[in-house]
């Protein structure tokens, strides 16, 4: 039975609370979606693994859901009624230059990391957006624009602290609790609450990279996954076909069409790096061109914090995408019943695919491309009709691939489950499961039930 929470209580335990009175409540408690809109009994901002310990405590004394943020991206941070516990403060990151290697807090965002390592000439892949928490895209598995030269996030994740059901403070790495750390990588935040991360580092002291839009035929479409899955691994791209915003430097002609608005991004030489992109450029005339010799920071442009769109996405795997392939993306995105369409196409490969499949709970490792499939809209009564558009543009694309990424899996059930895990990953994160959360407190999430429920 559930006991009701005394603030005035709460705030004698710990010293960072936000209640449903407070003035910045309704800040605290929005992410990044803009159809998410709940209303949690209390959000508490942690300092260190102990209060973390004491928050999980709490939610089991008083039988309330409890939910975890990190960077505030993922819907399921947040949670009604129960208890929000805030990673935002926990930021502490040191720095060893010598031996190449981070420990990193998990309150930390992506390209407060990103910045930090830079000044040594390190860099690690967090995703493609800098405000990212890195707790969350970590335990999902992190896909970046360094994903082909240096694998996923997890690849490069050495140790971790985790506080698990129980309240123990677990130190794991491949020695120590193996079975955990095999878990958390890619199973997400079933398992505990991931407090700081190691990470190994590499060096990159330039990099050549940006923007680059080109018209979206068929043809430059199949094109540029073609040449994508053929560059160095240097060279990351993401390819967003889609309906054109008003940009001030594409011709008015564009505006409402649909292009190739694309990120590249080769981790390197800036001249070599202008060598293996210069084959995109030749696919087409570019209706844009913004690439140039940069710092690897560049490619995370700063955040509009006060941007919450509304819309509905399917993530998928893509064998390949040849004209025909790109044909039907064209024609679904064309009808598209959104103010803006979207297929994003990520061409994968590369030293992740290097890694074993059951090396990490991430199994996904030979998949080709990663396709996340969009439509952005206004008003939140016309959401129905944008996941039929969505379903039906999944199914007009499926291949032999089933598999999805599960951090960008925003609904949840066995269907999701089992695409974002083969069957035999599913069940050894359920055995894992069972060891440490036997009673699921950790279920805000893509939930992985203990095998014993």
């Amino acid at each position: 039975m559930s006991t009701e929470l005394s603030i005035p209580q709460l705030r004698k335990t710990f010293k960072h609370i936000v209640s449903p009175k407070d003035a910045d409540y309704d800040k605290a408690r929005t992410v990044v979606a803009g159809d998410i809109d709940r209303r949690p009994a209390v959000i508490i901002r942690t300092t260190n693994a102990n209060e973390i310990a004491q928050v999980i405590s709490l939610a089991k004394e008083t039988s309330l859901p409890l939910a975890v943020r990190s960077g505030g991206h993922s819907v399921h941070s947040v949670v009604d009624d129960g208890i929000v516990l805030d990673l935002s403060l926990m930021k502490d990151l040191q720095i060893d230059a010598k031996t190449k290697t981070v420990w990193a807090e998990a309150g930390l965002t992506a390209i407060e990391l990103t910045s930090a390592t830079l000044e040594h000439g390190l860099a690690i892949g967090f995703g493609d957006t800098g405000s990212v928490g890195i707790g969350g895209i970590t335990l999902g598995g992190g896909v970046g624009y360094l994903v082909r030269k240096h694998g996923l996030s997890i690849d490069n994740l050495l140790a971790a602290e985790i506080v698990t059901a129980d309240g123990n403070i677990l130190q794991i790495d491949e020695t120590n609790h193996a079975d955990l750390f095999w878990a958390i990588r890619g199973g997400g935040g079933n398992f505990g609450i991931a407090t700081k991360f190691k990470f190994k580092l590499h060096d990159l002291t330039q990099a050549y990279g940006g923007m680059l839009c080109l018209p979206a035929t068929s043809e430059t479409i199949a094109s540029f996954l073609k040449e994508a899955g053929s560059a160095p691994d240097a060279l990351s791209t993401i390819a967003n076909v889609m309906t054109a915003p008003p940009m001030p430097f594409l011709a008015e002609e564009y505006h409402g069409k649909i292009i190739i608005l694309a990120m590249l991004c080769y981790a390197g030489d800036a001249n070599e790096g202008e060598k293996a992109i210069q084959a995109f450029r030749n696919i087409a005339t570019p209706l844009a061109d913004f690439l140039h010799p940069m710092s690897y920071s560049e490619m995370f442009p700063p955040d509009d914090p006060d941007y919450h769109p509304l819309a509905v996405s399917k993530n998928m795997h893509l064998d390949y995408v040849d004209e025909s392939v790109a044909e039907t993306m064209l024609k679904h995105l064309n009808q598209g019943t959104g103010m803006m369409s979207v297929a994003q196409l990520r061409v994968l490969g590369g030293a992740m695919a290097r890694v074993p499949a059951d090396a990490t709970a991430y199994a996904h490792r030979k998949s080709k491309i990663m396709a996340n499939l969009a439509s952005v809209y206004q008003d939140i009564s016309e959401k129905p009709q944008h996941e039929r558009w969505a379903d039906e543009f999944q199914n007009a694309i499926t291949q032999s691939n089933k598999g999805a990424y599960v951090n960008f899996i925003n609904t949840v059930g066995e269907k999701e489950l089992e695409a974002a895990y083969p069957a035999s990953t599913l069940e050894k994160l359920r055995l894992i499961k069972a060891k440490y959360d036997p009673t699921n407190l950790f279920k805000m999430n893509q939930n992985i039930f203990p095998i014993n429920l």
